[in-house]
């Protein structure tokens, strides 16, 4: 494991967006250049994480506010960090009428492809990172709602619950993801009050979502108020989309998986900081292992951290034939 570097965040960074109800608010957070140093990622050539918020009961946690325990440490490893406040945000308030309105979850996964669009901008607003970015080097991380929006950007599609159009909304320059506690199949897996208020998620399809990535589920995480399918639901991602997949399951993790979406956050059912650390670490490794095709450091974090009856988790993966195989 590297040794972290001190971290920059700037927040909020305005991009003017006038086809948007608001411009596009974000903070990116980023290493500061370590002296002396080459190594990939840690200097000069710095690959990016998009990270998605969730929806939370928080004021102001689902917005570019939260998610402190993962992006400090994401950053102080290595990758320059953007986390946009999404139209579905709290902080927003938008009115109920706005288009796309409660969820917003087309133009979540806009937000994402519109911030690679602009890197030039966010370069330039930011000190110390123009010509920084790996651009080549990118990877998309979300939290529940946000794991939908990390979906569909990895190749999970959709139909379009008010015109019956298929919504594929995949980003190829996005290389690499991780879906924690996200969304899993439609259909009759989807609670009646759910189908209802929220149809887009009766619809999803994973056929298609051929990104690396890895999923993060809760062995307790029921969300019972959204599937009927208990915690299995989270692994859909995973079991459902052809490979290469990796599906980590934390042991007695619920939606919070320990308190991802901040330090001391009174809504998180199942706080646990020493799995959050195991998160950040497990996840920075994994995608470190995907961008630059070395996965040394992944195989030293699932030995620390979920490869023993004491450890925070077990491991599983699959490659293109779809097969699970047990790591």
């Amino acid at each position: 494991m590297r040794t972290p570097s001190p971290v920059l965040s700037v927040a909020p960074l305005v991009l003017p967006t006038p086809d948007r109800a608001v411009d596009l608010e974000l903070r990116v957070s980023l290493p500061l250049p370590p002296t002396g140093s080459e190594a990939p990622g840690n200097g000069d050539r710095l690959p990016v994480i998009l990270l998605s918020h969730g929806q939370g009961h928080s004021n102001n946690l689902s917005s570019l506010n939260g998610y402190a325990p993962l992006v400090a440490h994401w950053a102080a490893h290595g990758f320059a960090v953007i986390q946009p406040t999404h139209l579905s945000s709290t902080t927003l308030s938008l009115p109920p009428e706005t288009p796309g309105a409660p969820m917003y979850w087309r133009s979540r996964a806009e937000d994402m492809s519109r911030l690679i669009d602009r890197f030039d901008e966010i370069e330039a607003g930011v000190p110390g990172l123009a010509g920084r970015l790996d651009r080549d080097r990118i990877a998309v991380v979300g939290h529940s709602m946000g794991a939908h929006t990390a979906g569909l950007l990895l190749g999970a599609s959709l139909t379009d619950p008010d015109d019956g159009t298929e919504v594929d909304l995949a980003d190829p320059r996005i290389r690499a993801g991780v879906v924690l506690a996200g969304p899993g199949r439609g259909g009759d897996a989807i609670t009646p009050p759910m189908a209802e208020a929220l149809p887009f998620l009766t619809t999803t399809d994973f056929s298609r979502m051929t990104t690396p990535a890895l999923v993060v589920r809760g062995e307790k995480d029921e969300s019972a108020h959204l599937t009927v399918m208990g915690p299995d639901w989270h692994a859909d991602p995973y079991v459902l989309a052809p490979g290469p997949k990796t599906l980590l399951t934390l042991f007695a993790a619920e939606h919070g998986l320990g308190g991802i979406s901040g330090y001391d956050v009174a809504e998180t059912t199942d706080e646990n900081p020493d799995r959050v650390a195991a998160v950040a670490h497990l996840t920075s490794a994994y995608l470190r292992g995907v961008l630059y095709g070395d996965d040394a450091a992944w195989r030293t974090a699932v030995e620390a951290h979920a490869s023993g009856p004491d450890t925070f988790g077990r491991v599983e993966s699959k490659q293109g034939s779809g097969r699970a195989e047990p790591k």
